[in-house]
């Protein structure tokens, strides 16, 4: 396996410099309708994404562990290479779909995704405003170690996969010639994605590619301006709150179940599961 380069740290420079330039952009150029840039937002978004380069480094001793175990029980080997790199990507791409999806639709899951999605904002801040509690997505991946990736290669594809969506987080590129919107994620879908309009609501779960979306049915066009956050925003800038409030939540919703069902409900429905003596369900701080 060759020795892999941090695609994340190489890229922060341009992380930063793009930054800036949106910034820029939106004194200079800026629309009252546009999302733009807020103090207390951004120090968020930062915050979050500074928390998660700690707390990823700690969930990577375990998820390390139970992938170096399965890739040595396993007897398939796929090598690694120039000629193979694309391949895998695309493979990553499509688990990476599934993933996403499913961090929408389970509640447990979505209390970690919920964190990205809790900025009323849209730029590049709101790309790093990243969950402490990144644990949950590795299950997704066991296909490949399974298959005989390597642990390694599995995390540069990803790493490649969240380096990408950092410029999709922006409302300064309009919409790409329609070959591009046809085939990538771009900033028009993902907005779409970002949106807490019920049309647009669990949309676009694509990484690179909006294919998957296209193919199973989840893909929504960009008609009408989005309106960002939650469909219950939670009005607060304490990166702990942000961090933790559906975990605590579905603790209190837990606490006041009624039975073992309404508690697995609560736990491992969507995020607006609601008995049925209760009536028809109603969304819970949840968004595109």
């Amino acid at each position: 396996m060759p020795n892999l380069p941090d695609v994340v740290l190489w890229s922060i420079p341009a992380f930063v410099l793009l930054t800036v330039v949106e910034m820029v952009s939106h004194r200079l150029h800026g629309d009252e309708e546009e999302a733009g840039y807020e103090t207390k937002d951004t120090a968020t978004s930062l915050s979050m994404g500074l928390g998660s380069l700690v707390f990823d480094f700690l969930w990577k001793i375990p998820i390390v562990a139970v992938y170096t175990v399965v890739y040595e029980l396993t007897p398939l080997r796929v090598p690694f290479g120039w000629w193979t790199f694309p391949l895998l990507l695309l493979v990553q791409d499509f688990f990476y779909y599934w993933s996403h999806r499913g961090h929408h639709v389970i509640r447990i899951l979505w209390a970690c995704h919920v964190v990205h999605h809790s900025s009323q904002k849209f730029n590049f801040t709101t790309a790093l405003r990243q969950p402490w509690t990144s644990l949950t997505s590795w299950p997704f991946y066991l296909p490949m170690i399974v298959l005989g990736v390597h642990p390694a290669a599995v995390a540069f594809c990803s790493a490649v996969n969240l380096v990408y969506q950092f410029w999709i987080h922006t409302e300064r590129v309009d919409r790409l010639p329609r070959p591009f919107e046809f085939v990538l994620n771009t900033p028009s879908h993902h907005r779409v994605h970002h949106a807490s309009q019920g049309d647009y609501l669990d949309r676009n779960f694509g990484g690179i590619l909006i294919v998957w979306d296209r193919a199973f049915g989840s893909w929504a066009a960009e008609e009408q301006r989005p309106v960002y956050g939650l469909t219950k925003n939670i009005d607060t800038y304490n990166p702990l709150r942000v961090a933790t409030h559906e975990y605590a939540a579905i603790a209190r919703d837990v606490r006041a179940a009624r039975d073992w069902r309404e508690r697995a409900g609560r736990v491992f429905g969507g995020p607006g599961w609601q008995p049925r003596a209760r009536g028809a369900a109603e969304p819970v701080e949840r968004a595109g």
